[in-house]
């Protein structure tokens, strides 16, 4: 059994910061992909940023230059620096995981989801 676990969601100003956290655990063999989605009410969920374990990046255009994502391998934990927040930034942030349990399974798999809320 695998669990993704958030934290660091919350209540900011805007153009304050914030930092999210996600550890997996469980019976995990290796990580490929780990990233953050959100999904503000009414929307549909969007990628928000993704790291490979070789730490290539990939980010959504709306927060480009915003938001850092980085990964500690060792401790199966991903981050997202958050800066220069902006009230539409407010949504549900996911942790996602590309991952193996088996050298032959590969599966996705999501956390919980932490609040983000970003006031004007």
């Amino acid at each position: 059994q695998v669990q993704l676990v958030e934290s660091g969601g919350g209540l900011v100003q805007a153009g304050n910061s914030l930092i999210l956290s996600c550890t997996a655990s469980g019976s995990i063999f290796s990580i490929n992909v780990m990233g953050w989605y959100r999904q503000a009410p009414g929307k549909q969920r969007e990628m928000v940023a993704t790291i490979t374990s070789g730490g290539g990046t990939n980010y959504a255009d709306s927060v480009q230059g915003r938001f850092t994502i980085s990964r500690d391998n060792a401790k199966n934990t991903v981050h997202l620096q958050m800066d220069s927040l902006k009230p539409e930034d407010t949504a549900v942030y996911y942790c996602n995981a590309n991952l193996r349990t088996t050298y032959w399974s590969t599966q996705r798999y999501w956390g919980q989801g932490t609040q983000v809320t970003v006031s004007s």
